[in-house]
């Protein structure tokens, strides 16, 4: 496959949120993403969906999905292009050009509680299963073909997507936020992944049953609550203990008063469901 296929069959987006780089403001056609190359608090991006390019109004470069992963990646093309190649080009995009309109190529079936057993034995795998409640059983459809997963609601009404085989979200990609009215203490507990949320509520490790929860679904989608952050008294961090993980964790230490850092119980481990999945059990 030549460089021009690439350009043509390779989704945009779905090479920016390889990188873990979601919209800040978008619609159907066009969206606005913080430069590839430096820090900014106003994004100067223009990532336009129909053409598969980027425009970034503060250098004026323009980007395709190669230039893109050269320039976060600082590689040749051939080096790119073996990144691309990477990708199922069958479902890389969740839109497609049919005229002059957008055309979703996912709809979701159905919505049921958790009862397909290969579901039920993911979630028992990862020791979560008595939380089913908190999650669904999404059938969905893409590129003419039936899927299913557990999905995970987020504030913007997209779905997070997870099954032994697949990590995806249908919908607008956005945070999970879940409030407690009694919560007149004003804590918040902050994960980067929902499983992590599910690991917390079957073991709750800090007894509290009245605090808000804040999943992030990437940490990415961090800048979406960095202002509301200011309105809690306690922080408790849940986040992953990767590169991504800590340089959020890093974020908040400095930013907020009184951040606890509970990833001391999972040192040794990625993030919380995986201490919890190793964790033996001693009676």
């Amino acid at each position: 496959m030549n460089c021009q296929d690439i350009k043509n069959r390779v989704g945009i987006r779905v090479v920016l949120e390889s990188f873990n780089l979601f919209p800040v403001k978008e619609n159907q056609r066009t969206a606005f993403y913080f430069a590839l190359d430096r820090e900014e608090k106003v994004p100067s991006l223009a990532v336009n969906f129909m053409k598969n390019t980027a425009f970034d109004f503060g250098t004026g470069k323009s980007y395709d999905v190669i230039s893109i992963v050269q320039i976060i990646n600082r590689c040749s093309v051939s080096a790119a292009l073996r990144y691309l190649s990477r990708f199922d080009f069958s479902l890389l995009n969740s839109e497609e050009k049919i005229g002059s309109v957008v055309k979703k190529q996912y709809e979701i079936i159905k919505i049921i509680d958790i009862k397909h057993p290969a579901l039920i034995q993911y979630l028992q795998s990862r020791k979560v299963y008595e939380q089913q409640h908190l999650v669904a059983e999404i059938h969905y459809m893409m590129n003419n073909k039936k899927y299913f997963g557990i999905g995970f609601k987020n504030s913007s009404g997209g779905y997070e997507i997870r099954s032994k085989y697949s990590k995806l979200c249908l919908g607008k990609k956005d945070i999970t936020l879940v409030k407690d009215h009694r919560n007149s203490d004003k804590e918040i507990i902050l994960f980067e992944g929902f499983f992590d949320y599910l690991t917390y509520r079957a073991i709750n490790i800090l007894n509290d049953e009245t605090a808000d929860y804040l999943i992030l679904n990437s940490t990415a989608m961090f800048f979406k609550v960095e202002n509301e952050l200011f309105d809690y008294n306690k922080i408790f961090l849940f986040l992953d203990n990767d590169d991504n993980g800590k340089k959020v964790k890093l974020m908040v230490q400095k930013k907020y008063k009184n951040v606890e850092d509970c990833s001391i119980l999972y040192t040794d481990y990625k993030d919380t469901n995986e201490w919890y999945c190793n964790l033996e059990i001693k009676l």
